[in-house]
């Protein structure tokens, strides 16, 4: 396996490029395809975009990308969600109206609240937008050199709920706590936008690189 080359997934999402400026400032040799035969054949797969859950299923869906994903997932390919790309590893988001995701996480997608009673918030503005502090929730490879309390970048208005709280590799807050990043498996996700989170993010990205 060459631990340098990314297989990144082009579904017709907003923001791919800049993902992949920021795996080729890290050394990455960075395949940009929507082809699911070199999706099927990958060493190692990314999934980023920004847009909403449901036009970045259908996305996937026209080009035949899911089978293709689960298929390398099966076979041990490292896979990296990225901001909608790790929403899309779930079951389902309620994001204008209910969309079936990818269902390689247990859980669901689903707007931050106005207000939430039960955590005594006040109103939330979204989307959430700016920098919050990772609460890393267990040692893992992909967090080597992230400390507590670090800073990434988010731009969002839908969180990742997953069906089991051992999924969460990271915590942040926005009101309440959620999953900032996952890790299931040879699955990771990421809600912020590693290449807009300074040196951290790009820590994260050559931390995936050795997974």
């Amino acid at each position: 396996m060459n631990k340098s080359a990314i297989t990144m997934i082009d579904y017709g999402a907003s923001n791919i490029r800049s993902a992949q400026k920021a795996f080729e400032y890290i050394g990455a040799e960075v395949v940009l395809t929507e082809d699911p035969e070199v999706v099927r054949k990958a060493d190692r797969l990314v999934l980023p975009g920004v847009g909403a859950f449901g036009s970045g299923m259908a996305g996937l869906r026209q080009r035949h990308l899911p089978e293709a994903i689960h298929e390398a997932i099966q076979r041990g390919v490292p896979f990296l969600g990225i901001c909608v790309g790790m929403q899309l590893l779930f079951d389902e988001s309620d994001e204008m109206g209910l969309h079936q995701g990818l269902g390689l996480i247990h859980g669901r997608v689903t707007r931050f609240p106005l207000h939430n009673s039960s955590f005594l918030i006040p109103n939330l503005k979204i989307p959430h937008m700016g920098w919050n502090q990772l609460e890393p929730a267990w040692e893992h490879p992909l967090l080597a050199g992230v400390k507590r309390g670090d800073y990434t970048y988010f731009v969002h208005s839908y969180y990742c709920d997953p069906a089991a709280a051992t999924a969460v590799l990271a915590w942040t807050d926005y009101g309440f706590p959620f999953a900032a990043i996952v890790a299931q498996d040879n699955i990771y996700g990421l809600q912020f936008h590693p290449e807009k989170s300074q040196s951290i993010g790009l820590r994260i990205l050559q931390n995936f690189l050795q997974t």
